[in-house]
């Protein structure tokens, strides 16, 4: 065999080895909840991360610079082999220790390891086992290592947990954080590194008030995890007076099934408090839970223990805010439940209570693009009523609003930018005699102000246009329920919209606002008519409604947002595209920057498709930390160039069912070890591969035939429906792979991408029934994604 093939071979053996063991993990690593999700500028304490098929903990990463994170433990549940061994340890310790400190009482109960064996004796055998022992540690000794030995081993033991609750939280790593004093307070991302793996993001807070924490759970057989057993059943009050805490303050917390948390504190008169949960904020979906996230309630109650103010969420938001202005000095009582009493370890908590900003609402919800506006804000504990915010460079797109009171920065608010000519509402227009003139294309700053108020909007309009009126209020945190209706001079409706899904909106579960589009059937005037579905109205009922010709673009999600690979692999992501007011052309993707070593294959989102698989290939040489990719989209829209980016996001699962793209700060990528041999899998024919309807076309790879065809099988991993390996060939080039169509399942003008995987042959399955002595195959790599256009038979 020439040296080539050899290194083929070597190839071939060092993926079954590592590249396989990287994909694996990199498929199955997964965190569920860091506790305390946060903590002070300045300070240092221990946290708690729960995860699942954790092997070891390399590194911590938390975004933003300022936060360090050290591994102290790692806990896991053991196997029943593991905890036999543990037993025989634990009993030969324990007979040791008994004959150097003459415990001879101890020395008669103990059954030496045999008990771990569960072995019965009788009691002349036993008696003589006793004698053996006195003699075999008559000479023994018992230090203070020794000592820590047993309890090491009973620790263990005790988290020998065989079946835990939940599997998916079942390993603990125990971690020391310590936040900088100058460290940037607000949201980050905490991703945790194993030798081949990189971790999902979950959120981590910096804050600047003093934190108070119920003590973590830490070992898994304390885990209570049954979500659903307890609902609807309370646990009796805890004994004992509730835990006092100083204002202002962040107070961390777990519930755990039919838990009720309190927190005592004292407060003047006059004070204007809030009290603001996140929950979902911190944890957005939970996959095994309904409605899907920890619903929590907020309570306060006087000394006397009435009830003076509760909340079960924020208007449409799931975690609640409470706003009370204290009537005497005195102590008061907070307190957060899950809403119908479920709990479990990722049920994570943060309150913040004080006299602390909270903006409740701005007006306008935005403003063009490269001028200031004028922002009205209604909160509480406010230092302003106005602002003044944009100006000269500011880019369209959504921006994040905040007010700072003394030390204290309030919450964040969204406010849009945008290009558009734009103008107020003006009353009175509840009619279609009184409606408000515009002309467009524009975008309009309004309020559903009263309960039944409905604001009509007249337009002229040409035969043949398209009219698109969109509507964004609920996006913008406006409580509007929207609907949109297009009608004729006499009336005729011609559209009609109430809610509109934006898969962009991750967090979003009602697509509240409103989207329609329609083609105009003559010259004359039309009226747009916009209200709230459900009849309400107010202040905070604020609006942006576009009205205009469609105005075709589109947004990128790029999933996971977390990737781990081999140097020199390849790994298969997926690129969404989010296509707005008709927009179907083609997204070439890129890499931006170019950052060294890495590269896209098959970087394309072919027409009229709203996702494609991808893949990375990362660097020979591997970087020593992960990386931040940036990846964007360029298309040609009305004969100019769009470029938009690639959000990072995860794909996550809302009780056991509906999937959202949840946006993430970051693209990490972390590279591990050195590349396997000197051969990597490369595609070299021609792309995109031309595949006849119902036929068959090659594709060359620079392998060995004999690697791919005997020890090593392909097959289409990504979905490509219609499309098979039907076989492998030898070429000049290596290796010939033979891809079929079904002319039932792929039409000419398909295009995309596939993505073939390699898998080598196992050993049989010792699994059962009919799984038992099948062969298993084995992932070991991905070969670069490989364009493909469906032609004509």
């Amino acid at each position: 065999m020439n040296r080539t093939r050899w290194q083929w071979v070597l190839v071939a053996a060092g993926f079954l080895t590592a590249v396989s063991a990287v994909e694996a993990q990199q498929r199955s690593l997964r965190i569920g909840y860091v506790y305390p999700a946060g903590g002070k500028q300045g300070t240092s304490f221990e946290a708690v991360i729960a995860g699942q098929f954790i092997p070891e903990i390399t590194n911590v990463y938390v975004s933003g610079g300022g936060v360090e994170a050290k591994l102290v433990q790692l806990i896991k549940p053991i196997s029943g082999g593991e905890l036999n061994k543990l037993r025989i340890e634990m009993d030969q310790l324990l007979a040791r220790k008994a004959v150097v400190q003459k415990d001879f009482r101890a020395l008669e109960k103990f059954r030496s390891f045999k008990s771990a064996k569960n072995v019965k004796t009788d009691d002349a055998a036993h008696d003589k086992e006793l004698e053996e022992l006195k003699k075999k540690y008559a000479n023994a000794t018992w230090t203070a290592a020794d000592e820590g030995r047993l309890r090491e081993v009973r620790m263990k033991m005790a988290s020998g947990v065989r079946k835990p609750a939940n599997p998916a939280i079942c390993e603990l790593a125990i971690v020391q954080i310590g936040v900088a004093a100058d460290a940037e307070p607000g949201r980050r991302e905490l991703r945790i590194a194993t030798p081949g793996g990189l971790s999902n993001p979950l959120a981590f807070f910096v804050g600047q008030l003093p934190e108070f924490s119920e003590p973590p759970v830490k070992t898994i057989t304390q885990q209570k995890s049954a979500i659903a057993k307890t609902a609807f059943a309370p646990k009796p009050r805890k004994a004992g007076a509730e835990p006092e805490i100083t204002l202002p303050a962040v107070v961390n917390g777990q519930i755990l099934p039919g838990e009720v948390d309190r927190y005592r504190f004292t407060a003047s008169k006059g004070q204007r408090l809030v009290v603001a949960a996140s929950a979902r904020r911190l944890i957005p979906y939970l996959a095994d839970a309904v409605p899907g996230w920890f619903q929590a309630t907020l309570a306060l109650f006087d000394a006397e223990g009435r009830e003076v103010a509760y909340d079960d969420d924020f208007r449409f938001d799931p975690d609640p805010v409470l706003f009370y202005k204290i009537p005497a000095d005195g102590q008061y009582v907070v307190e957060i439940k899950d809403s119908i009493y479920r709990g479990r370890e990722d049920f994570v908590y943060r309150i913040t209570v004080g006299e602390l900003p909270f903006v409740t609402g701005i007006f306008p919800l935005g403003g063009p693009a490269g001028e200031r506006t004028a922002v009205e804000l209604t909160g509480w504990n406010l230092p302003v009523k106005r602002l003044s915010v944009g100006g000269e460079g500011q880019a369209p797109g959504i921006r994040s609003l905040s007010v700072r009171k003394g030390d204290q920065a309030s919450n964040l608010v969204p406010f849009a930018v945008d290009t558009l000519p734009e103008c107020l509402e003006k009353e009175p227009n509840d009619r279609q005699a009184d409606a408000q003139s515009v002309a467009l294309p524009l975008i309009v700053n309004g309020r559903v102000d009263r309960p039944g108020d409905v604001d009509v909007f007249r337009f002229e309009g040409r035969a043949g246009a398209t009219i698109v009126a969109a509507v964004d209020a609920r996006r913008l945190n406006s409580p509007l329920d929207s609907t949109l209706k297009l009608v004729d001079a006499a009336g005729k409706q011609l559209a009609f919209n109430d809610d509109y899904e934006d898969k962009g909106a991750g967090l979003t579960t009602h697509h509240a606002d409103s989207w329609l589009s329609a083609t105009l059937p003559a010259d004359g005037t039309y009226f747009v008519q916009l209200a709230d579905a459900q009849h309400k109205g107010g202040p905070d009922y604020a609006y942006r409604l576009r009205i205009g010709p469609p105005r075709p673009d589109f947004e990128l999600r790029v999933v996971p947002s977390s990737i781990a690979a081999r140097s020199g692999a390849t790994v298969p992501i997926t690129v969404y595209a989010l296509r707005k007011d008709g927009f179907s052309g083609e997204i070439a993707l890129n890499l931006k920057g170019m950052p060294q070593g890495f590269a896209l294959g098959g970087g394309r989102v072919p027409a009229g498709q709203d996702q494609v698989p991808i893949t990375l290939t990362t660097p020979s040489s591997p970087p020593e930390k992960p990386v931040s990719l940036s990846l964007e989209g360029r298309a040609k829209i009305d004969g100019r160039e769009v470029v938009r980016p690639a959000v990072p996001a995860e794909d996550m699962i809302q009780a056991f069912e509906y999937r959202h793209l949840v946006p993430s700060e970051d693209l990490e990528v972390a590279v591990a070890g050195r590349p396997i041999g000197k051969g990597t899998l490369k595609v070299v024919s021609k792309l995109p591969v031309k595949i006849p309807s119902g036929g068959t076309a090659r594709v060359e790879v620079n392998a060995p035939t004999r690697i791919l065809s005997e020890r090593i099988q392909l097959h289409v991993t990504e979905p490509a429906e219609g499309i098979t390996v039907k076989g492998v060939s030898s070429s000049p080039e290596g290796t010939q792979i033979v891809l079929e169509s079904d002319a039932a399942k792929v039409k000419p003008g398909q295009s995309g991408n596939l993505i073939l995987s390699a898998f080598a042959k196992g050993g049989k399955s010792p699994g059962k029934g009919k799984a038992k002595g099948m062969q298993r195959s084995v992932p070991v790599a991905t070969l670069p994604a490989i364009p493909f256009e469906i032609v004509g038979p």
